[in-house]
């Protein structure tokens, strides 16, 4: 930009890029926007004489539909997705079991306390990943899938056994931080290309993960037990169970990546 000092046209690129960026990031985060913002209008229109739980698993499985549909989502995607709402399902089945959270209004479609809405909440996860992988033009770089998912898998076991065996998430988040050493991601933002320690992609996820528990929570999707008589916020070490369970959904989505044209770069 002749008479423009580089200070500027840097700064000005810079802003650019993180206008692009968040743009991205906003259209990774379409399936959760939506489906957080159905769970918060259900909060406030008139007591319908279908349960709320139930119009929201009607309303998430319409949002996987036009997202199809829309071509927003790919058959792969909706597939990874499905899977994830599979596992946030068990996940649920325990957890609430134990009285770590509850869904306290009633529902027809509900199973030992846990509407069957509530695996779209984990499904929103395995959308934003999939759709983030291939509007980034992901790739991970120097990835060890072996190591990585048997650590993964052993975090999503903790959750569950912590409440009878000794709880070794800390052991799990330093192994976690071992087996991804020298991992990147890859992606594109505009022209430019960048990379990102898998590990801080892991701990950013989480981060924004515990933003939205925190309006999830807010709006009634769910109640921890110091919620029940008012909303309080969510607890910041959820932040890190957040970043740890994360890596479970990208272990998923690595899995089944292969090269396609125009984007969407396997790992290497």
């Amino acid at each position: 930009m002749p008479g423009v000092p580089g200070g500027v046209v840097s700064a000005f690129s810079l802003v650019q890029q993180l206008l692009r960026f968040a743009r991205l990031q906003t259209r990774s985060c379409a399936f959760a926007v939506a489906l957080l913002s159905g769970v918060a209008a259900s909060a406030v229109v008139p007591r319908l004489p279908v349960a709320r739980y139930d119009l929201l698993l009607v309303y998430g499985l319409l949002l996987t539909v036009v997202f199809r549909w829309c071509g927003w989502e790919t058959g792969r995607d909706v597939a990874i997705i499905a899977v994830c709402h599979v596992i946030g399902l068990a996940f649920e089945l325990v957890k609430v079991s134990l009285g770590s959270w509850s869904y306290p209004e009633p529902a027809v479609f509900k199973f030992a306390g846990v509407p069957l809405y509530g695996g779209f909440l984990y499904a929103a996860l395995g959308s934003y990943v999939c759709r983030a992988w291939r509007l980034h033009d992901l790739e991970l770089v120097r990835y060890r899938p072996w190591p990585t998912a048997a650590v993964a898998a052993a975090v999503y076991v903790n959750f569950f056994s912590h409440h009878w065996l000794p709880d070794i998430r800390w052991v799990l988040a330093v192994l976690l931080v071992a087996v991804t050493a020298g991992t990147s991601v890859r992606f594109t933002v505009g022209s430019v290309r960048y990379r990102m320690p898998l590990a801080l992609s892991f701990a950013l996820i989480g981060f924004f993960l515990w933003l939205a528990e925190n309006i999830a929570t807010y709006v009634g999707a769910w109640r921890y037990p110091h919620q029940m008589h008012g909303w309080q916020p969510v607890p910041v070490e959820k932040f890190g169970a957040w970043a740890l369970l994360v890596s479970v959904t990208v272990v998923l989505v690595a899995a089944v990546q292969r090269p396609l044209p125009g984007g969407g770069r396997a790992v290497r």
